[in-house]
């Protein structure tokens, strides 16, 4: 069964318009469509917002008995649907739903925002975490959800920053993490692609990645590891109320860029002094200013393809979850396996510090 690629993500939000201001003001995406029950979308109200080839959608649900109303009640706001664009709805929900998913939607025929056909269909996945399938006469990056119309152009007050998704990462229960990879190779046709486990003084994690066969759709799954000592990835689990996406990771072709703009009104994880002191004896010489580095926060690692840079925003959410990676590839293709307990106890770090 084949996935191409994601087609939007979607969060459901407490407040479409202050959410929409956050990403077009602090992240530079642009609006590029809306809706609400003025233009067919019932109950709902919804921004569509691009930056290079991701799109978000974010829906707030306008009376308190609506699904995306309770969502936000248990989570708040989150990652609802990872959309996925197929070839084939029916073939993909058949398929998907015989292998063990929790249909949730069967597949549809309809219009999409523009009047061009589309089929869809959505399943159960980890949580409250969906996935929509779509399937559209539109080109990548042109589907434009029921219900929505296009807006006029509005330049974000922020330049763009990122090419796309690199990765959604997502949080599981302790116990449940081989289940959820099976899952995703037995029910979509994922491979494992990388496996890490991460051990700290008080805690540590499992974590193993799974991927499309066109490489374009790759989900991080983490697991504490232990359920006496959980750790960060326990306490996203507590104050979000069960799994779901942690965080979102943002592909740039210039990081150094993209973290100087951020920074201007972004907080990011702190990265202790001894892990650059360190870098150049792990890595040999670097081709990038240390000191710049340092500077930024930004790390790095090498695999055997090539160089990546990354880094982490702390969460601007009110239960502290839902935060930002962002990613420069040098060629490389995994995910910073040198630097993970570093930015893992970073995120212990924010989480201790919220609660002082």
């Amino acid at each position: 069964m084949h996935f191409d690629d994601i087609e939007y993500v979607e969060l459901w939000v407490a407040d479409v318009s202050s959410a929409a201001g956050f990403y077009s003001g602090r992240m530079g995406f642009r609006r590029v469509a809306e809706g609400g029950p003025e233009t067919g979308l019932v109950g709902r109200r919804s921004v569509l917002l691009q930056q290079g080839t991701l799109r978000l959608l974010l829906t707030q649900g306008l009376t308190p008995d609506d699904l995306a109303s309770g969502f936000v009640e248990r989570h708040g706001d989150g990652v609802r649907d990872i959309a996925l664009r197929t070839k084939d709805v029916v073939g993909a929900f058949g398929h998907v739903t015989w292998r063990g998913a929790r249909p949730l939607r069967e597949p549809v025929k309809g219009l999409d925002g523009e009047g061009r056909r589309m089929l869809q269909a959505t399943v159960a996945t980890v949580g409250d975490l969906v996935h929509s399938f779509i399937q559209s006469d539109a080109a990548v990056g042109a589907f434009l959800p029921p219900g929505l119309v296009p807006c006029k152009a509005v330049a974000s007050p922020t330049p763009a920053l990122f090419s796309g998704l690199d990765h959604l990462a997502i949080c599981l229960e302790p116990g449940t993490l081989d289940a959820t990879v099976r899952f995703y190779q037995h029910a979509f046709g994922f491979h494992q692609s990388h496996e890490e486990i991460v051990h700290t003084r008080q805690s540590g994690m499992n974590s193993k990645v799974v991927r499309s066969p066109s490489t374009r759709i790759i989900l991080p799954l983490q697991e504490p590891l232990s359920v006496e000592n959980p750790g960060q990835i326990g306490e996203f689990l507590r104050r979000n109320g069960g799994p779901g996406v942690q965080h979102i990771a943002l592909l740039t072709t210039d990081i150094v860029e993209a973290v100087r703009e951020l920074r201007r009104h972004t907080r990011f994880l702190e990265i202790p002094a001894p892990y650059y002191e360190r870098l150049e004896a792990r890595l040999g010489a670097l081709d990038f200013d240390l000191a710049l580095l340092r500077e930024l926060g930004i790390l790095v690692d090498r695999d055997a393809w090539g160089t990546l840079l990354q880094t982490f925003t702390r969460s601007e959410h009110p239960r502290q979850t839902l935060f930002f990676e962002v990613i420069q590839r040098q060629e490389a293709r995994g995910f910073g396996g040198a630097n993970i307990r570093a930015l893992f106890e970073a995120v212990e770090r924010d989480y201790a510090r919220a609660q002082a």
